[in-house]
């Protein structure tokens, strides 16, 4: 039992407020617990293919850091021009550096939500709400993984015939490209459209339609919401005091760090890990119960 055992709206809340945290914690000490915890927990979610996408992105942010800082001018600490006479400050590095860690953040936490969310809790949220919004959703979360193995599917066809995406020279292979993502678009364009008819003669989009749902809200549940709203009434009372609050024009200012800003940061850590601790402690709980047998 995972955190994606748990009520869906235990898994909206989190996740709406984690991210909502990210984009709006600048305070480099909290941006840097969010994103270390977002990379801890998408690994643990997601296997090495996580760890490979969360590096990739770690070279992205420093190049648009550098990008940020060649076109935005302001700060007063001068540390070189570039070629064209544009002063490069570090006021401007620090916070392209900053916009670049907040989007690499809110990726990786976004692709938790893609491993938590199914397409049943989506109807099950957004179902009585708006019935459209629910099967949009739910037909995007489908589709998506739908896509790639279609895309294998039709390259490993015509690597049978000499135009796979990997065959022939540099000119042949994007041509040959290019033929697989048209033949892509079609298939995905037809199947949208079947799934679509399919869903409306089903009666989907009718007022008043119920959907199954075996979720209930129980103890577990209460326990896990009880601990997020501890954790964030830490994290208020820090924005209240004005502990995430930084400037960087034109000079980096922020609040001194006390012996209180410590249990700030550790309420907030605390709150970005509770999904990940919940998995360990469920796993251990299993682990033991097996050893005892």
């Amino acid at each position: 039992m995972g955190f994606e055992k748990c009520h869906p709206a235990v898994n909206f809340l989190y996740f709406t407020t984690v991210i909502a945290g990210m984009i709006l914690f600048q305070h480099p000490i909290f941006l840097m617990i969010s994103l270390a915890c977002a990379f801890v927990y998408s690994i643990k979610r997601n296997g090495w293919k996580a760890l490979v996408f969360n590096i990739v992105l770690l070279p992205l942010v420093a190049a648009y850091a550098l990008y940020y800082s060649s076109y935005t001018h302001f700060g007063v600490t001068v540390l070189w021009q570039n070629s064209i006479g544009n002063n490069i400050t570090l006021e401007s590095i620090v916070y392209g550096f900053v916009l670049g860690f907040v989007v690499a953040g809110a990726l990786i936490w976004f692709s938790c939500v893609y491993s938590v969310f199914t397409t049943d809790k989506v109807v099950y949220l957004f179902g009585k709400v708006s019935p459209r919004l629910s099967l949009f959703l739910a037909i995007i979360l489908r589709m998506v993984p739908r896509i790639k193995k279609e895309a294998r599917k039709i390259n490993t066809a015509q690597q049978g015939i000499g135009r796979g995406s990997n065959q022939g020279n540099v000119f042949q292979r994007l041509r040959n490209s290019i033929r697989i993502l048209s033949m892509l678009i079609t298939w995905t364009i037809d199947s949208l459209t079947m799934v679509s008819e399919s869903m409306r003669s089903r009666g989907s989009s009718l007022r008043g339609r119920k959907a199954f749902s075996i979720y209930r809200f129980d103890n577990r549940d209460r326990a896990y919401v009880i601990g997020n709203f501890a954790c964030l009434t830490v994290v208020f009372m820090a924005a209240m005091l004005k502990q995430t609050d930084i400037l960087y024009d034109p000079r980096i200012i922020m609040t001194p760090i006390t012996s209180m800003s410590y249990l700030f940061y550790i309420g907030y850590a605390v709150f970005c890990l509770m999904p990940l601790g919940l998995e360990l402690w469920t796993e251990y709980r299993f682990w033991k119960a097996r050893k005892a047998l």
